[in-house]
């Protein structure tokens, strides 16, 4: 292989590896840094999850709160269940 083939060779990687990436919404700013540019269908998907998530996390704090109570188990017996009535349709 000569010299010049080895550079149309890395030319071409070096192509093809930039366009895979602007597929996946991996750019790049003007120094070099790079960042995601997400496409609208994901950012739907996005915000239910990260809704999901804050759910999620405040059920955790309930449950850790209950968890963490100095009371009796009769006290900790009825919050479970009014948290599950609040829970079910």
């Amino acid at each position: 292989m000569n010299p010049f083939e080895m550079v149309i060779g890395i030319v071409l990687i070096v192509t093809i590896g930039s366009i895979i990436r602007a597929k996946h919404g991996i750019r790049r700013d003007r120094r070099g840094n790079e960042y995601f540019v997400g496409n609208p269908a994901n950012e739907a998907e996005t915000q239910a999850l990260q809704a999901e998530i804050r759910a999620l996390k405040d059920r955790i704090q309930v449950l850790e709160r209950i968890a963490t109570d100095n009371n009796r188990a009769v006290t900790l017996d009825q919050e479970i269940e009014s948290l599950r009535d609040r829970t079910r349709p």
